[in-house]
């Protein structure tokens, strides 16, 4: 599986999702501009060592990331999202987008996402949202959980 960070800001989240693709063997996808260094220590102790053991690639932008990838099935995972992430059969080969922390996905972005592809995390009523890599975690292993957990 993919997991796409669009234009992450926040350095934790970041090693945190670092951390989280290594232990479930998913590449992770860094859409530029990024909020912070990568040689950050703040990235590197979420991380801690598991950058070495992570498929991290880093791209210029969302439509470089999208030729990358080919074709692809890409979620978006936003509070608008038109049905429940647990709604969704996952694909082996799927990828899983996330936006910022304080901008979620720009519009140009979910535009280049099916409206049906574009997935919400329920939350209680007057919430806005979750940690970034807490919600990647959610998601990410209910794909892989879907998928039998394979190579694990």
């Amino acid at each position: 599986m993919h997991v796409i960070l669009c234009e992450p800001e926040i350095p934790p989240n970041t090693g945190n999702v670092i951390r989280l693709c290594a232990n479930a063997g998913a590449t992770l996808h860094l859409v530029k501009p990024l909020g912070f260094d990568l040689d950050e220590r703040n990235v590197r102790r979420a991380g801690l060592d598991y950058h070495e053991l992570a498929q991290v690639r880093v791209h210029a932008s969302f439509e470089a990331c999208r030729g990358a990838l080919g074709a692809v099935r890409i979620l978006a995972i936003e509070t608008g999202g038109s049905r429940p992430y647990t709604d969704v059969r996952y694909r082996a080969d799927d990828a899983l987008l996330f936006g910022s922390e304080t901008r979620g996905l720009r519009r140009e972005v979910l535009a280049l996402i099916e409206p049906d592809n574009v997935l919400r995390i329920p939350m209680l009523p007057g919430n806005r949202s979750l940690n970034l890599s807490n919600a990647t975690a959610l998601v990410l292993y209910e794909a892989w959980r879907q998928l039998g957990f394979a190579g694990a």
